[in-house]
């Protein structure tokens, strides 16, 4: 990856995800943002009791996303998805992203919300 994707990447930004579909393996691609903190890449979403998001379920079953760069620099870039369960690992991340949006919901937010930390490949999709 060279440095212009590598250092795009690493601003806080709206991209596009692209999952597979854990039952119809087609790719599955939605709008959301990407989160850098202190160099660990991870997305979250707003606290959600009531179910688990379709795009956590499918990176459960395949952890290989595209991360889709769209402001400034225009990128495909392959990485491999974790789903954060853990409390303790989540709650830096969960603040970080409360901070930027104005919230002081963060228990609930760990409680209910989404999260994944992405490690991106080393080289952009083609």
């Amino acid at each position: 990856m060279n440095n212009d994707v590598s250092a795009a990447l690493h601003r806080s930004q709206l991209i596009d995800l692209t999952t597979t579909g854990r039952r119809s393996k087609l790719p599955r691609r939605i709008e959301i943002f990407l989160h850098d903190e202190d160099g660990v890449l991870f997305i979250t979403g707003m606290p959600r009791r009531d179910r688990t998001r379709d795009w956590i379920h499918n990176i459960t079953a395949d952890p290989n996303v595209i991360v889709h760069l769209k402001k400034g620099i225009e990128a495909d870039v392959p990485a491999t998805a974790r789903v954060i369960t853990d409390p303790h690992e989540a709650r830096p991340l969960i603040e970080a992203a409360a901070r930027r949006w104005r919230r002081d919901d963060v228990d609930d937010m760990i409680a209910h919300s989404p999260l994944i930390v992405l490690t991106a490949a080393t080289a952009p999709a083609a």
